[in-house]
């Protein structure tokens, strides 16, 4: 076997968060890192969602790095490829180019229990680390429907973060399942473009207008001149948002947006029986709340259909409803969203004692803050459990998350400890806090969504504001880690006494 090649920090992952935190801890002084990604280019998110319509529902100054400002962003909410721009445009200014290893899939991240150190095995060889960061992200997996005779159908099927852009939907039949954040980008631009399309929607979404305008050429002379103006703007934003939480996290309140909504679907679907199946059953803001001003009227065109009935099966021409009635198609979207609480990264890393991520997270995911998993020593997740929002830029997390880590690994440094991991009561604490305040919040009243996994528990977004998260996170605390260490077993009896074993154990760190 050839010897690996070792980094002290391996970062899996190149998007938002495997980028910042590769910028975050050259600016820390650990300059020892390396960034694995599958793809041949940076972006993750935005470099594989690239289909008509994709863009941002957070506004532009708030989805970017607060020490990485950029004074040119053309609308106030940006499109894909400008935010992949922006992410390739971090990778040249912070000079973090040669750190990363692009075309390298990790099949597998496993703890070495003797070395102490994670052990890489990729689609380009080995490599080892003392720290591994997870910044693959919660919306990388596609999630494709377990539909009966998905192998029979004989047309083109894709699903919206595979784009096929060498297929001409012009004139096509288009059959779109699923009616997510993008399938409401998405449908809007090809809905001109298409012979007809069939939109198969299970359950309607909240729809909100999405305020977008061009910034201006003043306005950008502004933010790169003078200082301290983008940064008000963001602040400004930041401060928007948070207050937008406060009717998530008191469903009573959002009875005014939802009201709002009702009125703007009223003024955009005349017809009162499209408007009928439109109309969510559920509080708003319970399922992802969704921005646009074009959906609902493209669904009011004359080529648009609207299916309610479920799916039955697939057929070579088509789709079959349960009605029995087969919708001729030649091409079916999948706008089916990400597979969030069970992504197959979780399969990839292994902690202590050979277990999985996946098996400690069966059947609910937990973590400590949502960056670190007890059984897991030197693992630290960005966009972990209970981090994702419905409010604000998840940037603002990961942002949290990486102060968090940096200053782990300077606890680690100052005290010579070479590994670390949560407590299993720090965690079991952290979680109890979570879990009750999700219980009074409108994501727990009663509607299915992807936010919920398999038990019924909100193991995704964090229940609370943004300012809470990162006043949680503003310091680390040795209290809740153990030290995971080596000794010298006292050998068995009937063991060799020539040949003692190397084991781990974890020892509680005194503050």
């Amino acid at each position: 076997m050839s010897e690996a090649t070792h980094a002290d920090v391996a970062i899996i992952g190149a998007g938002f968060g495997g980028l910042g935190a590769a910028i975050r801890l050259d600016r820390a002084g650990f300059d020892s890192f390396l960034i694995f990604e599958k793809a041949n280019d940076v972006g993750g998110t935005w470099r594989d969602n690239s289909y008509p319509g994709c863009a941002c529902d957070v506004p532009s100054h708030l989805y970017s790095y607060a020490f990485a400002r950029n004074p040119r962003w053309s609308e106030t909410f940006s499109g894909q490829a400008e935010i992949w721009a922006y992410l390739r445009d971090c990778v040249d200014r912070f000079r973090i180019g040669p750190r990363l290893r692009l075309d390298h899939a990790v099949h597998q991240a496993r703890w070495d229990e003797t070395s102490l150190q994670w052990r890489l095995s990729t689609s380009q060889g080995a490599y080892t680390a003392r720290v591994l960061i997870s910044a693959t992200g919660p919306l990388s997996e596609p999630a494709i429907p377990s539909i009966p005779g998905l192998a029979s159908f004989e047309g083109t099927m894709f699903h919206s973060a595979r784009w096929q852009r060498d297929h001409d939907l012009t004139g096509r039949r288009v059959a779109v399942i699923g009616t997510g954040a993008s399938a409401i980008q998405f449908v809007p631009a090809i809905q001109p473009l298409v012979g007809s399309l069939t939109l198969f929607q299970r359950t309607p979404a909240w729809v909100m207008p999405r305020r977008i305008r061009r910034i201006t050429a003043a306005e950008h002379a502004i933010y790169q001149w003078v200082p301290g103006a983008q940064r008000a703007a963001r602040t400004g934003l930041y401060w928007a948002r948070e207050a937008m939480a406060v009717g998530f996290l008191h469903p009573p309140v959002n009875r005014f947006a939802q009201r709002y909504a009702e009125r703007m679907l009223q003024r955009q679907v005349p017809d009162e029986a499209l408007r009928a199946k439109l109309t969510p059953d559920y509080v708003m803001g319970c399922k992802r709340v969704l921005l646009s001003n074009d959906y609902w009227p493209s669904l009011a065109k004359e080529n648009v259909e609207v299916v309610t009935e479920p799916i039955r099966e697939l057929t070579q021409h088509g789709v079959m409803t349960a009605d029995g009635r087969e919708h001729e198609v030649d091409t079916i979207i999948f706008g089916t969203g990400f597979n969030v609480t069970d992504s197959p990264a979780m399969h990839r890393i292994v902690g202590r004692q050979g277990r999985a991520l996946a098996d400690a997270w069966a059947p609910t995911m937990r973590s400590y803050l949502g960056t670190s998993v007890t059984g897991f020593p030197n693992l630290f997740l960005l966009l972990g459990p209970n981090t994702g929002l419905g409010h604000s830029s998840v940037v603002l997390m990961i942002e949290a998350q990486l102060e968090q880590v940096i200053a782990a690994m300077r606890s680690m440094r100052r005290r010579g400890i070479t590994a670390i991991e949560p407590t299993a009561e720090a965690q079991r604490r952290y979680n109890e806090r979570i879990d009750a305040k999700m219980a009074g919040t409108v994501w727990m009243t009663g509607c299915q969504s992807w936010y919920l996994d398999a038990t019924g528990r909100n193991a995704t977004l964090w229940p609370g504001y943004v300012t809470s998260y990162r006043w949680r996170l503003r310091r680390f605390r040795t209290a809740d880690y153990a030290v995971v260490e080596r000794r010298i077993a006292p050998p068995h009896r009937q063991r060799d006494r020539a040949a003692p074993q190397l084991v781990n154990q974890s020892v509680k760190v005194t503050p």
